[in-house]
């Protein structure tokens, strides 16, 4: 999440400096912070009207980040620029002008293609009760959230108490392998369980450990027994 704010505020900035450079020559800066602003409604609006789910919720943390980078710069523009008065562009305005949008543009292309099309939808732990309802332990379900995009949820139990899980890498090659990793929780009187979202899932799925332990998914047990 903070990820996705701190990049939509990183674009914002870009947008803002690229605005306010062109303001100069109007006089007129009140346009960087407007510009921003409207950017951060229109991709949160973009979101949720026409992506939906979990999906939609990024552009909205994109949308916060913009909205973040309008107020603060709205603020400083306050102290530091008077309304009305007109500035020639000079070389490094035009030089603001050229690599802004180059900027923009490699970081957006550098996103795509370092996406890996797995997401970490919610992690943590639960605190560990025994009882009949802990019949089955150590393993995966796989739910359908949207647009056919896919929910793996890995759930361990008494054997990994005080653990926490760290996905390392999700492979699609030839089937779908998610490869976690276990280690050292902060609360030892839990159990984890991590939601992994993946854009699609290619048969067969297999969910293991770096140190080789396999997980089965939750139909597999019960019809097991």
């Amino acid at each position: 999440m903070f990820v996705l704010i701190f990049i939509g505020a990183f674009w914002g900035v870009l947008l803002f400096i690229f605005t306010y450079t062109v303001s100069k020559k109007f006089g007129a800066y009140y346009i960087p912070s407007l510009i921003t602003f409207l950017a951060a409604v229109l991709i949160t609006a973009y979101g949720f009207v026409f992506i939906h789910g979990f999906e939609g919720m990024v552009y909205g943390f994109f949308g916060l980040g913009f909205l973040i980078t309008a107020i603060s710069g709205a603020i400083i523009l306050r102290f530091l620029a008077s309304e009305g008065v007109k500035k020639s562009f000079v070389k490094r305005d035009k030089l603001i002008l050229i690599t802004t949008p180059i900027i923009f543009l490699s970081s957006f292309m550098l996103l795509i293609f370092s996406d890996d099309n797995h997401w970490i939808i919610d992690e943590g732990s639960t605190k560990f009760v025994q009882g009949e309802d802990r019949e089955f332990e150590n393993y995966y379900r796989v739910t359908t959230i949207s647009e056919g995009r896919k929910q793996v949820t890995l759930t361990l139990g008494e054997e990994y108490l005080g653990k926490d899980i760290d996905v390392k890498k999700v492979r699609q090659k030839g089937g779908t392998e998610i490869l976690v990793e276990i280690g050292e929780g902060e609360q030892p009187n839990q159990t984890p369980y991590i939601m992994i979202g993946i854009d699609e899932i290619k048969e067969p799925l297999s969910v293991k450990t770096t140190e080789g332990v396999t997980f089965e998914s939750i139909d597999e047990k019960v019809m097991g027994e």
